[in-house]
């Protein structure tokens, strides 16, 4: 049984100019200890797929279809009060910026124990033995020490740190990460992205990665799913899509990396821009930005699967799938 088993989910927002399917759609398994990449333009539905995931979608948003079964549980219709009592605990979620997640008023230990506490009574001894050894876990030096600081005492790579402490402090079966090293140089983003791969190996905790950029994900996750306006248009294991990208936009995504051009060339990019969630064409929705479109992709395509890969696409490029 997967850890994680989400079916045909649709998030959407009812504005007053009308209803934004921002999830349209998504399907997608994650097994123990595996990393999917969940990639994309802004826009493309990532952020409010992982909000989903956690029940923490506000109005005007709300899933309206679909389903999540967390460790074979339906998530979707489940009471708030319920839902309270799983979030940390078996599914937690690592935000893009820490500082705003972190209250500077109260110490690292302060905040790590009452994480400790909304799912339980912990002694004292307890919680700092157990928020020493997930510092340490993460890189931190002097983790007893680091305890009694505050927030703005670290550095952003630091603080990112810690809430990925936080996150695991109740070893939760799906923690799903947002974009959590957009805001960091490279050097500490690679650090990381080392610790997330070697923290899911050892403690078999599967990891959602949400981010716009390819490359970052490449590096970590063991699968991808890229997204386009609210849909997952393309789906398997990230060395094959890499190698052999047989949807247009995943194609067009790989293409403009930096890495792709050749010193002193222009970047390629997609044209076009990405469509408004509220007048999404018929059909296609990346067809008027597809130079392999045709009077075919006035039809939705559906993802159909082909071995370990699948994509929503009538005309897809490349070769044979690997």
């Amino acid at each position: 049984m997967s850890v994680l088993d989400v079916r045909d989910l649709r998030t959407h927002f009812f504005t007053r100019a009308g209803v934004v399917k921002a999830v349209d759609g998504v399907s997608f398994t994650l097994e123990k200890g595996e990393i999917l990449g969940l990639v994309g333009e802004s826009g493309s539905g990532k952020t409010v797929t992982g909000f989903s995931l956690l029940g923490l979608v506000d109005p005007p948003g709300r899933i309206v279809e679909g389903s999540i079964r967390l460790n074979g549980k339906e998530l979707v219709g489940m009471s708030d009060r319920d839902l309270r009592k799983r979030r940390g605990r078996e599914i937690s979620m690592v935000f893009q910026d820490p500082i705003a997640t972190l209250n500077p008023m109260l110490t690292i230990g302060q905040q790590m124990r009452m994480a400790l506490e909304a799912h339980g009574r912990v002694g004292p001894r307890a919680a700092v033995t157990r928020s020493e050894e997930l510092l340490a876990k993460v890189g931190i030096p002097s983790p007893r020490a680091r305890l009694r600081s505050y927030p703005h005492e670290f550095s952003g790579g630091m603080r990112q740190r810690v809430a990925i402490a936080i996150a695991l402090l109740h070893s939760p079966s799906v923690i799903v990460a947002d974009e959590p090293t957009t805001a960091l140089d490279v050097s500490i983003q690679a650090q990381i992205l080392h610790t997330m791969r070697d923290l899911a190996r050892e403690t078999g905790t599967a990891l959602i990665w949400i981010s716009h950029d390819l490359a970052v994900v490449s590096s970590l996750a063991t699968r991808l799913a890229v997204m386009y306006a609210g849909r997952v248009v393309e789906e398997g294991p990230t060395a094959a899509i890499l190698r052999d990208p047989r949807h247009p936009y995943t194609a067009g995504l790989i293409a403009s990396l930096p890495a792709m051009a050749e010193p002193g060339t222009a970047l390629t990019q997609i044209p076009g821009t990405t469509p408004s969630l509220l007048s999404l064409p018929p059909g296609c929705p990346f067809a008027p930005r597809c130079t392999h479109a045709t009077e075919a992709c006035t039809s939705e395509p559906v993802l159909e699967r082909h071995g370990t890969r699948g994509w929503a696409c009538f005309h897809p490029v490349g070769g044979v799938p690997a």
